[in-house]
């Protein structure tokens, strides 16, 4: 496969290391239209035309001979991580209810999956300089990225971007929420900063964008709208954006994200179900090709419509600059010179300090306790309603439990403290479970309280409550 793949490679090299000298190499351009785009009427037929870009290739060959066709001689990588905190049971199936982030002897989802795209997509990078970032932990949540090098220098090949992430992964605190757009901004930046050359950004990720259950039907989370906006303002870029996502999903919105985003200049988003492929009944071979074969199969004519529309090799000076978060450090060395330090996207800004793990909701991952009771417990004042996306033994696991004073003593050891709801006692996880149960259609409540003690806390088999 690295064979066929390499017959694509020409003479285009980036140079030294680190991000400046990245871009100053990477903007001698590319072949192709390189011109301005021509008048409106022009580009708004283009961009109609290359709305939506159906999977057509059925071979590997045919992918590569195409790429060939339209003269791509490179496209140079960027990979983005996700570190969020639903890694930690998005692996029930798929990785024997473990960490996709835990390290081992043997190779995890996420570094399975590097290697595999080392394998697959790297001989498009010829000179092997790779920048590399993560995102959603809690030092980035869903407004930043971090490099993997405290330089913000690329990785040389994937051998070391497999290196540094075992580096990087024991001093995380995965977090969230979940949201592409800063990722997708860090990667328009580097695009724009290397004179529009093109670019693959390849996003590995266990999940969908975050969307809090009370958001209504046609509306999006603020987290899923900036995700949008970012994909649909990147295709005024010559990027393409491939999502590979690991572990037991859902997909759902990954789906809809890859047929049905509005308003871009050109389809420039594949979404690639990573697990899926890899439990097929087939051989490692031919899993491997038929991997690459998803995440490269609209390459060709993305690339295409980047000459067509010119936006190849076109610089703009418009894109967002982006200054990573230096990658999180051991605990020994937690404190960060102020330099180095950011709040929300500011370039320069100190970085609020972030609360420990055991102060923030566990449902949300980002609102503080901030509200205590009598007894000493501490709850968040807004109630948080898990992801109904989210797998029942995520939310089991990470349920936040409320209690009043007078409660308290009287049930604990029973599943946890509680609260009063409309003179019936209930415990928080009654009432974020039952949302997930509510969110999934069904209409029985999976646990309620009779008034002085717990009937289930975990079969909603056993009937409908008769408080809802």
């Amino acid at each position: 496969m690295g064979g066929m793949l390499s017959a694509l490679l020409g003479g285009h090299r980036r140079g030294p290391a680190g991000a400046e000298r990245i871009a100053s190499t990477r903007s001698r351009g590319l072949p192709g239209n390189t011109g301005g785009g021509g008048d409106h009427r022009r580009r708004a037929m283009l961009s109609k035309k290359y709305s939506y870009i159906p999977d057509t290739y059925t071979s590997l060959e045919q992918v590569t001979a195409a790429l060939r066709d339209q003269g791509l001689e490179s496209s140079n990588l960027i990979l983005g991580i996700d570190f969020t905190k639903s890694n930690e049971w998005t692996g029930k199936r798929s990785f024997n209810g473990q960490s996709l982030h835990k390290l081992g002897s043997t190779p995890n989802p996420y570094e399975a999956a590097i290697g595999i795209i080392g394998k697959t997509l790297a001989p498009f990078d010829e000179d092997n300089l790779i920048p590399c970032f993560g995102f959603g932990d809690a030092t980035t949540h869903d407004y930043n990225v971090f490099s993997f090098h405290q330089d913000n220098s690329p990785c040389h090949g994937f051998e070391e971007v497999l290196t540094c992430y075992r580096n990087v992964v024991p001093h995380l605190r995965l977090s969230g929420p979940t949201s592409f757009a800063p990722i997708v901004e860090a990667a328009v930046d580097i695009v724009d900063r290397t004179g529009g050359q093109y670019h693959v950004l390849v996003i590995v990720a266990d999940g969908q964008v975050t969307r809090s259950i009370d958001t209504s039907d046609g509306d999006l989370s603020p987290q899923e709208r900036r995700t949008v906006d970012s994909i649909v303002m990147a295709s005024s870029y010559p990027l393409s954006i491939v999502l590979v996502g690991v572990g037991d999903g859902p997909w759902e919105d990954m789906q809809k994200f890859d047929d049905k985003l509005p308003a871009r200049a050109f389809d420039n988003f594949q979404f690639v179900n990573f697990t899926s492929i890899m439990s097929r009944n087939a051989t490692l071979q031919q899993k491997e090709s038929a991997f690459a074969l998803a995440a490269l199969m609209e390459v060709p004519i993305q690339y295409k419509a980047t000459m067509e529309l010119g936006i190849l090799g076109r610089t703009t000076g418009k894109a967002k600059r982006v200054v990573p978060a230096p990658p999180p450090l051991p605990a020994s060395a937690q404190r960060q010179p102020s330099s180095l330090r950011r709040e929300g996207s500011g370039a320069n800004a100190t970085a609020p300090a972030e609360p420990r793990e055991d102060q923030v909701c566990p449902i949300c991952l980002t609102n503080a306790k901030d509200l205590a009771f009598g007894c000493g417990h501490m709850t968040t004042k807004t109630w948080c309603v898990a992801n109904p996306s989210a797998n029942e033994g995520a939310l089991r696991a990470n349920m936040d439990f409320a209690c009043s004073e007078s409660d308290c003593s009287a049930i604990q050891g029973t599943g946890g403290c509680s609260v009063r709801y409309g003179g019936v006692l209930l415990s928080r996880a009654s009432v974020a479970m039952n949302a997930y149960y509510q969110a999934k259609g069904r209409n029985t409540w999976n646990c309620f309280f009779n008034g002085t003690g717990l009937i289930s806390i975990t079969d909603p088999s056993l009937g409908t409550c008769k408080y809802a």
